[in-house]
């Protein structure tokens, strides 16, 4: 198991903390994190798209596949290919729309919503091991931070 801190450190006392090093921390952080994710959904035998795919319909209501693939930036083609396999494995359906016909939704099947239940479960576990040495507070203050370099460089 690849832990986040075995990633390798940017010795930030040795010279300016410019935005380069400031990139290679995140993006070490992000491998080590990306790493401990996908053990954790290939555990309950899900890919990343499936497990990004179920989760969405989990927190939401049933969606018509393009809006359900703009929501976990999957391409047409990929949302296609993921909904094709969730249902080979009969964890979601396709149903037409109750009050317009033209329209299929995807649907959670009731073995669907077990198994992402049981993979949330799992994934958040995961999560807070991985973020286990930082403090409420200290977490507060990532987010934040990282949100704000998300939104200064958006456009």
């Amino acid at each position: 198991m690849i832990r986040l801190r075995d990633m390798g450190k940017i010795d930030s006392r040795s010279s300016e903390p410019t935005g380069t090093k400031a990139f290679t921390a995140v993006w070490k952080a992000y491998r080590a994190l990306l790493t401990q994710s996908e053990e954790s959904k290939k555990k309950i035998g899900l890919c990343d798209s499936d497990f990004r795919v179920l989760e969405s319909l989990l927190h939401n209501r049933p969606q018509r596949v393009n809006v359900l693939g703009a929501q976990i930036e999957l391409t047409t083609g990929s949302i296609t290919t993921a909904i094709d396999r969730l249902e080979s494995k009969r964890l979601v359906v396709r149903k037409l729309h109750p009050k317009d016909g033209r329209v299929r939704l995807v649907e959670l099947t009731s073995k669907g919503r077990r198994v992402i239940e049981r993979a949330s479960v799992e994934h958040a576990k995961k999560m807070e091991k991985a973020f286990g040495p930082l403090s409420r507070d200290q977490r507060l203050q990532l987010i934040r931070l990282l949100e704000r370099v998300t939104q200064d460089n958006s456009s």
